[in-house]
């Protein structure tokens, strides 16, 4: 298959911080590549380079064969960009909105008027596409901030956590709507930390922590790193995590990973029901009071815990320029 982007060594400092330490990526065309990371690992870094937002220290990037760095003005006119928050006009309608990206795009007033309505009507935004977009739920501004990226029927989309702050019903939907676009042949970098999502929608995926690359695979080749089941119990204190953790460490192949929030154990194990059994029997000569316990196979949730040291959900916050919000929703030749 055809690569509709390529990163070669990608670097990027701001100062002493090194965001970006030479990363290497494709994306084949007409597919889903996830990006994953925890905060500040330099997925959106990435994205702002690749959509001409920011220019690397060194390395190579390509997309649509053009050259982000001397053909940037024809890049702009093959992308489309979704940030991490939704960059729309409250005071603007919807159909306003998405003419005025379209006019931002050089299309003529009629063109982006249809266009505006062929969009409202996919998003099913159409109605409320004459209210101002302030009166707009979070779900209804993500799908009007997504149609605008997608109003001058880019090749490649860049979604930034496009998700971020969604109800699960909303996300739901939105990743009905980005399979749709998968299926009319548009290509996706999407970074996500989600692990469902990039489950569910990547075909392959690309895992970067502290600026370089340590993982890549499709989900199934991730999580075969891990191998091996997992045994998962809930106590009734997080003050006895300690003695069950204590009390399974003969059964486990690897370090037992505490969540105190939760209350929740998680040990890799080999053996099935027969080692379930057994850390029965040994929790049942402590204090240890078990609400839940099972077996489950590994998830993307194990990838992220084995290769970083922490779960998705731990990271820190993003820092430096990775978490400044994007605030161009279109990749339009300005």
């Amino acid at each position: 298959m055809t690569n509709a982007v390529v990163v070669e060594g990608l670097v990027k400092r701001f100062g002493e911080n090194t965001a970006l330490g030479g990363v290497d990526l494709t994306v084949s065309e007409g597919t889903v590549l996830g990006l994953l990371g925890p905060n500040g690992a330099g997925k959106t870094t990435v994205v702002r380079i690749l959509s001409t937002l920011l220019r690397p220290d060194a390395g190579r990037a390509e997309v649509n064969g053009l050259d982000v760095l001397t053909q940037g003005d024809r890049v702009r006119a093959t992308i489309g960009l979704t940030g991490q928050y939704a960059a729309v006009d409250e005071y603007l309608t919807g159909q306003e909105n998405l003419e005025m990206v379209g006019r931002l795009y050089r299309l003529g007033g009629k063109e982006a008027r249809l266009r505006a309505g062929e969009l409202l009507e996919r998003f099913e935004l159409a109605d409320a596409a004459h209210r101002p977009a302030k009166t707009y739920s979070g779900g209804m501004r993500r799908r009007l901030d997504i149609a605008a990226s997608l109003i001058a029927r880019p090749r490649v989309l860049f979604l930034d956590e496009p998700t971020t702050g969604l109800d699960p019903r909303s996300r739901l939907g939105m990743w009905e709507f980005i399979a749709d676009l998968v299926s009319d042949g548009t290509t996706i970098l999407l970074t996500t930390q989600y692990l469902e999502e990039a489950d569910r929608l990547a075909d392959r995926m690309v895992v970067i922590d502290k600026g370089e690359v340590i993982a890549r695979g499709t989900a199934d080749e991730l999580k075969a790193q891990v191998g091996g089941e997992r045994l998962e119990l809930t106590v009734s204190s997080s003050a006895q995590l300690s003695a069950a953790a204590e009390a399974l460490r003969p059964l486990a192949q690897g370090e037992p990973h505490r969540d105190e929030q939760t209350r929740r154990l998680s040990l890799p194990v080999t053996g099935g029901t027969e080692t379930l059994a057994e850390g029965l029997r040994r929790l049942a000569g402590t204090d240890v009071r078990v609400l839940d316990i099972g077996l489950r196979r590994p998830d993307l949730d194990d990838v992220f815990l084995t290769l970083t040291g922490h779960a998705a959900e731990e990271s820190a916050a993003e820092a430096g320029a990775d978490a400044a919000p994007t605030a161009v929703s279109a990749g339009a030749s300005r």
